[in-house]
């Protein structure tokens, strides 16, 4: 069972609709209450980095997320901005992120992109795991996804570094530290590849 962490952020329909196609169940999460005996969760995400943070903390759930999430270990992947709130904090906002993983979040360096439109980072790019994880299992060579953001996850610690993307230079598309995971890119717009991704994750 997955639970999706619906908080007024995020495409949780899209989310819905490729574990139908994978046949995996599905439970949508807007109290605490609906958090009880969660196995996975899936923290989405998209927006202004303080928009969605004051969006959590004033959904009712965030306390008991960190208690799932640091206390009883269980396994949690944050996407694009759900990633980026995993930190520590983030130079798009004030407000501190959620510390689930020992990083910072930073703008991209226009003058490192060669392309004619900088920023965002937006449409399909390069995905190279680092890290043997389950998660991207069948995913090793030649995946690609979709990426639509301004800023990137530098961890504190390379090896909570899961795999690297090239964009005006080599960043951190994904992060690992125990039971939790971010991916920066959207594997519910990444057609089979998103699909592979989010059912390894239904199966960790």
């Amino acid at each position: 069972m997955i639970t999706l962490i619906d908080y007024g952020v995020g495409n949780i329909n899209a989310f819905v609709n490729v574990y139908k196609r994978v046949d995996v169940p599905v439970k949508i999460a807007k109290t605490k209450a609906d958090l009880i005996d969660a196995q996975k969760l899936i923290l989405p995400g998209v927006g202004h980095f303080d928009h969605a943070m004051t969006q959590l903390n004033n959904s009712g759930m965030r306390d008991y997320l960190d208690e799932l999430v640091l206390d009883k270990k269980v396994p949690v992947i944050g996407i694009c901005v759900g990633m980026q709130m995993m930190a520590n904090n983030s130079d798009e906002g004030k407000m501190e992120g959620l510390k689930w993983i020992d990083a910072t979040v930073k703008k991209f360096d226009e003058t490192k992109i060669n392309q004619i439109t900088r920023l965002p980072h937006m449409g399909w790019n390069d995905v190279k795991p680092v890290k043997d994880l389950e998660l991207f299992r069948g995913l090793e060579n030649d995946s690609i996804f979709y990426f639509l953001h301004t800023y990137y996850f530098e961890c504190n610690n390379p090896n909570d570094i899961m795999a690297v993307t090239e964009y005006g230079g080599e960043f951190a598309s994904a992060a690992h530290h125990e039971n939790k995971y971010g991916i920066q890119f959207h594997p519910e717009k990444s057609h089979h590849y998103g699909e592979i991704l989010l059912h390894n994750f239904a199966k960790l």
